[in-house]
């Protein structure tokens, strides 16, 4: 653990502070990453990694993100990156489908596009690099609710947006475990979506709580939403009452884990997600790699990897499995990212 520990702290002292839609000064091709919107802590990181990975190939990273996390707004900037001819376009989806029109364009252009975190249609892909195993994450975190609530009870979701392909994924996993015999009295009450947005997420917490008196746990597989709910439990007292789980930064989620308002929550490093997405780039461009099962590359620091089947139909990159937070490490791990 102190090995990855030096590991991340290292990776983190590299990546500067980022502006969305600036160019890194480095020389040579441009690739772009697109994430869902500003503001986003998680996101900052991830593109931190991305441009962390282009760079010391020696080319040129492109960091983008809309204000808002909608389709809409995605589409228009990467309708301003199909004209500056980037080589590749890392989108991090809000939507699945909405986007197909103009990532074919860019295609068609003569970009390698695929998705990062958060999936697109596999129509408009080459590939996906996902954080971890869909299924285990939503297996993962129905057990984690499980635990917390003693094996019954009612139990929610607090989501981004419900077009978020990941969330959406994770959530369908959620489902299919909570109808296993095991968690037959689990109740799953209700799924809200805070859009990832503060301030949404911390409404959507308060009306889950009003809604639901009776509340034992809630789940959000979002950074931002983990973090409104655990603030939200914090300030009106409901610390060992009403108990958070889900997908959190450290950073953000110490105060929580810390208070035993989250026992304890899971999440990979963003840094690597955007990283290893700075790699399928540049295989992708070079012709190492198309998309397909089976084919293997080296992405930098992270080792080898190699592409396998997606759920969805299309393939992946899988970056490891997701690592479990709580008391005994949170005060290490709150100082990487």
């Amino acid at each position: 653990m102190r090995k990855l520990l030096r590991k991340a702290l290292t990776v983190v002292a590299l990546v500067a502070p980022l502006v969305p839609g600036v160019a890194s000064a480095a020389s040579g091709d441009k690739y772009a990453i697109v994430f869902k919107n500003t503001g986003n802590p998680y996101g900052d990181r991830q593109m931190g990694g991305f441009k962390q990975g282009i760079e010391e190939q020696g080319f040129q990273a492109i960091l983008r993100a809309p204000d808002q996390p909608t389709a809409e707004a995605q589409i228009q900037i990467l309708e301003q990156l199909i004209s500056q001819q980037v080589k590749a376009i890392c989108i991090v989806g809000n939507d699945r489908d909405a986007l197909q029109p103009v990532l074919t364009k860019a295609t068609k252009k003569g970009i390698k596009v695929f998705s990062l975190d958060s999936g697109v249609n596999p129509a408009s892909r080459l590939t996906h690099v996902n954080q971890a195993d869909s299924e285990k994450i939503g297996q993962t975190l129905v057990q984690a609710a499980f635990d917390m609530s003693g094996g019954s009870g009612e139990i929610a979701i607090l989501s981004a947006t419900s077009q978020a392909t990941n969330q959406n994924l994770w959530i369908e996993f959620m489902k299919k475990e909570l109808a296993k015999p095991k968690f037959a009295n689990l109740k799953l009450v209700k799924v809200a979506y805070g859009d990832d947005l503060r301030d949404k997420s911390v409404s959507e917490a308060e009306g889950l709580l009003q809604s639901f008196p009776n509340l034992k746990v809630i789940i959000a597989p979002t950074t931002v939403g983990i973090a409104a709910a655990g603030k939200v439990l914090t300030d009106k007292g409901l610390g060992g009452k009403v108990f958070l789980t889900g997908l959190g930064l450290p950073s953000e989620m110490a105060t929580y884990i810390e208070n035993g308002v989250c026992p304890y929550m899971f999440l990979w490093n963003p840094i690597d997600v955007g990283y290893l997405g700075s790699y399928t780039a540049t295989a992708l461009v070079s012709g190492k790699i198309t998309g397909k099962v089976g084919e293997k590359f080296k992405a930098g620091k992270l080792g080898d990897y190699t592409i396998t089947k997606a759920p969805d139909g299309g393939t992946e990159v899988l970056l490891g499995p997701p690592f479990k937070f709580d008391k005994a490490n949170i005060a290490d791990w709150k100082k990487v990212y």
